[in-house]
Parts: structure tokens; C-alpha cells; sequence
């Protein structure tokens, strides 16, 4: 469909916009860091970095965002769905800085991010209903009617922690955040939602603009306050422009879109609960640390969760766009690229202990419960209820 060129134009000012401030914003926050004392110091072997590290990038990202979306994003008026959203980042965002400076408990933080979830889901931003992945029913969609706050609370908490959850390598968060917003970008300007569409703007281009500080070696780190806020973003904006634009085919699109976080996160429940361990509990079991362990470093594990996240966005797209099957067919091709391009670039000795690892996880499956694996100490990545 032809696109707006108005819209494009918006589009990419807030886009501009946010990647300037957050780009200029960053120097002022690092040094605000180190006046709090929010600085990452390698105290333990989980920790990649060898120096202190300032925290709190996020905030710099928060600031590119919000400037731009309160000048571009056109949230006056309406049913104030949007304002509800900005609202609970900002809480978010608090909540983050505070964390960063002082450690907070586990639970002090889930409930609060409850509270800034319920914000948007009592102001109309809920998931009412999504297409039955049974295949076999008679039934197009599953209405959730009085279960859809809960289950917008979960959803938007879910993703809010399974962001954080992946923030152990520089620039990975970071990263898959900028695809993911992409995505959503994408799809909304096909479905010419301009509001959607100008908001995700400002996030891909607020985390463009500290990707600079961020890559690989790291010279700041976004910290709670940028994971948790680009994961409660992505969630609530999920909802606003794919569960609700997208319904015949919203259980799959978000979960597409969102795809690496979400498998890493369950991954790891299910990993932890199979060993007797608390859900919460750290360990180096993340999909970056296992790309780590087979013998990549930080830049080649982290451009290949981007071009993992990449095949998913793209696949949401052609989903969108042209259907089931063209999606299907079109991410198996980009699974067998991906496969023979991995054989290409990786050296010998990764492939084979990357099938020793599936052998590893294979042998899991079938005797866990006869087996007690040790777990070694995280990287560095910083776990979050």
C-alpha cells in the first residue's frame, strides 16, 4: 500500500530528534553517574569488564524519547491511552535510576512494576482477545474478557524483566531493542498508525543515539533504568499496535518481534526449575553466554543475536504483509542462510561445541531427572524479578 509521505516525514524527524538528544544527553548522564555513585565496578568473576563502568545510560535514552515524543508524538487529547503509557515508563524509569544507584529488593521492584503496568491496563491499553493457536478449533479467537488486565499485567511485567534478563553483553539489549522498535515501526506505517508509528520512531532512534557509548568496549552501560524502560515500551506499544491492528494473527506477531527475549527468558525458568533452583537464581545459562562459551567474543556473540533478532522482525513483517505461509516459508530460508552462512564464518572448533552443546541439551531432556549439573557463576548480566 502506498505510504504517507507526511507521515514518512514525521517519521523520520522523530527518529532524528530522538537520536540527537540521547547522543548529547549521554556525556551529562555519565557524569551524573559517577556523582551518585552509579558505577558498575568488577567486584566478581561474573563481571566481562575489567574497569568500573558508569550505569545509567538508560536515562539518557529515556530523555532522547520523551523529547521527542512530546513534541512529535502528538498525545494531547484522545483517550489518553499514550499519556497512561509515558506515565508508567516514567515510573519505570525512577524505579531504575534507583536501582542503579542503590540495589533494591527483588520484590520492592516486581511490585512497583506491577503498579506501572496497571496504569496503561485500567486506561483501555489491553489485550482483549488474540487468534487461537489451535489450528483444529472452530473458534477464530480466544476473548479473554475479565482476564484481559491480568493478562496485559503479565505481558507488559513479562517483557518489561525478559529485556533486562538479556542485557549482559555491550550493546546487546541495546540492540535488540533498536530491531524490535524497527519492526513495530515498520509494520505501523504500513497500517498507516502514525501515533505507533512516531513513538517507535523516537525509541529506535534514542537507543541509535547511545549505541556509540554502548558497543563493544562499553564506555557506559543503560543499566535497569534503560532495560527495564525499553522492555516496558516495547510491550505496551506491542499492544497498542499489534495485538490491536493485527488480531487474526497478534498471537503470533508480538511473540515474533519479541521472539529472542522471551525464549531466553522461558529458557532459563525452565533451566533453573530443572536443576531445583529459584527462577530468580543467576547463572551463566543466557543464549550469549553459551555464544561466549563456544569460543566467540562479545562483538561476533552480539551480531549474532542481532541477526537472529533481524530474521524474526523480518518474518513478523512478511507476516503482517502476506500471510502464514509466505512467512513460514520465508524464515526457513533465512534459517538455511543463516545455517550455511554460520558454517562459512564460524570456525570448526565453535560448530563442534555447538553440537556438543545440543547433545548436551538433548541428553538433558531425557535424563534430568537422573542428573545434577553444577552451574558456574553469570557473566555479569544483573538478574531482575
Amino acid at each position: 500500500m502506498p505510504l504517507d509521505n507526511r507521515l514518512i516525514a514525521y517519521v523520520a524527524l522523530a527518529l532524528l530528534t530522538a537520536l540527537v538528544v540521547s547522543f548529547l544527553m549521554t556525556p551529562v548522564v555519565k557524569t551524573f553517574a559517577y556523582k551518585v555513585g552509579a558505577v558498575d565496578v568488577p567486584k566478581d568473576a561474573r563481571r566481562m569488564h575489567k574497569v568500573p563502568i558508569p550505569r545509567l545510560g538508560g536515562l539518557a535514552i529515556f530523555i532522547g524519547f520523551m523529547v521527542s515524543v512530546l513534541i512529535l508524538g502528538g498525545i494531547r487529547g484522545g483517550n489518553g491511552q499514550m499519556q497512561s503509557i509515558l506515565l508508567g515508563s516514567v515510573i519505570i524509569v525512577v524505579l531504575g535510576v534507583v536501582d542503579d544507584i542503590m540495589a533494591l529488593p527483588a520484590m520492592l521492584k516486581f511490585v512497583v512494576q506491577i503498579a506501572a503496568a496497571l496504569i496503561p491496563a485500567l486506561n483501555g491499553v489491553v489485550i482483549q482477545a488474540f487468534s487461537n493457536p489451535n489450528i483444529f478449533s472452530d473458534s477464530l479467537y480466544w476473548v479473554l474478557g475479565p482476564l484481559s488486565v491480568p493478562f496485559t499485567v503479565l505481558w507488559i511485567v513479562a517483557i518489561t524483566n525478559a529485556v533486562n534478563l538479556i542485557d549482559g553483553l555491550d550493546g546487546l539489549a541495546n540492540g535488540v531493542s533498536a530491531i524490535s522498535a524497527t519492526t513495530m515501526l515498520v509494520i505501523a506505517l504500513l497500517a498507516s498508525e502514525a501515533q505507533v508509528a512516531i513513538v517507535m520512531a523516537a525509541l529506535v532512534g534514542a537507543c541509535v543515539g547511545f549505541m556509540p557509548y554502548n558497543l563493544n568496549p562499553a564506555k557506559m552501560f543503560m543499566g535497569d533504568t534503560g532495560a527495564t524502560f525499553l522492555g516496558y515500551i516495547l510491550a505496551t506499544m506491542s499492544i497498542q499496535g499489534l495485538f490491536k491492528f493485527y488480531a487474526v494473527i497478534s498471537f503470533a506477531v508480538p511473540f515474533l518481534i519479541l521472539g529472542l527475549p522471551i525464549f531466553d527468558t522461558t529458557f532459563a525458568f525452565i533451566r533453573r526449575l530443572a536443576h531445583g533452583q529459584s527462577p530468580m537464581h543467576a547463572d551463566r545459562g543466557h543464549i550469549h553466554h553459551r555464544l561466549i562459551d563456544m569460543g566467540l567474543n562479545q562483538k561476533q556473540a552480539v551480531a549474532t543475536l542481532y541477526v537472529i533478532s533481524a530474521m524474526l522482525g523480518l518474518s513478523a513483517v512478511v507476516l503482517t504483509t502476506g500471510g502464514e505461509q509466505k512467512a513460514m516459508l520465508f524464515f526457513a530460508t533465512l534459517c538455511i542462510v543463516g545455517a550455511v552462512a554460520a558454517r562459512v564464518v564460524f570456525p570448526k572448533e565453535i560448530r563442534e561445541e555447538l553440537h556438543e552443546e545440543l547433545e548436551e541439551l538433548r541428553d538433558l531432556g531425557h535424563h534430568g531427572e537422573h542428573q545434577e549439573k553444577e552451574e558456574a557463576p553469570g557473566h555479569g548480566d544483573k538478574e531482575q524479578t
